[in-house]
């Protein structure tokens, strides 16, 4: 299928952006809660927090969701110009030029000249590719599992507050399971990584609990 050279060929969502979703909102959410205070919150004020932090982690769900939209339609448009250009190519040297531009260079490296121009002749071979790129299923199920990486990450967070009526005894435990969030995810990216980790996910939540304190000291 000549659309095929506009799709990501990669899964619906990585591992890294997983864990990058969570990670931005816990963070979000850790905003509303680390700014409660234990002393003076009654009822009302931790409602307040709750609500305000469910419907922050919606919307920037949904701004998320609209913003990996635009990416992918970027990179599918990407994708497109460069096949065109490959199939408009005038003649062999410049198609080869042209696709070990694509590649990477390590790929581009060992690719025999022979082997590029197998490809160009193949190309030249499939039906006409669309005249412009389009998202299709696949982009709005990675929109969605954005959104709801966003907001469901908020809950585990936000769920003390509700079943424990004792701010002070909520807190700590909505503390304890953003500590244990914030190292599970960086376990989870170190392994992507290939580095170690336990380090990795103490480095986590060293860099959630720095983040979230420098969103809540300006103010966010």
């Amino acid at each position: 299928m000549p659309t095929d050279s506009s799709t990501r060929s990669k899964r619906v969502l990585e591992p890294s952006e997983r864990i990058a979703e969570v990670l931005f909102g816990l963070i979000m959410a850790l905003t509303f809660t680390g700014s409660l205070s234990i002393a003076e919150a009654g009822r009302d004020d931790v409602r307040a927090m709750l609500i305000g932090a469910l419907g922050c982690n919606i919307a920037w769900g949904i701004i998320d969701g609209i913003l990996y939209l635009m990416g992918c339609l970027a990179e599918k448009g990407r994708n497109l110009r460069t096949y065109l250009a490959i199939r408009g190519a005038t003649n062999p040297a410049e198609a080869r030029r042209l696709m070990g531009e694509a590649l990477p260079p390590v790929i581009a490296s060992i690719i025999e000249p022979a082997q590029l121009d197998r490809v160009y002749q193949k190309l030249q071979a499939l039906p006409d590719p669309p005249e412009r790129a389009r998202l299709d299923a696949s982009d709005w199920r990675g929109a969605l599992g954005v959104f709801l990486l966003v907001f469901v990450s908020t809950l585990p967070v936000a769920l003390p507050f509700v079943i424990v009526h004792n701010t002070l005894t909520a807190m700590r435990v909505s503390n304890a399971i953003a500590v244990s969030m914030l190292f599970v995810a960086g376990v989870g990216y170190g392994r992507v990584v290939g580095g170690r980790p336990w380090v990795f996910g103490l480095s986590m939540v060293a860099l959630g609990g720095s983040l979230v304190a420098l969103t809540i000291a300006l103010g966010g």
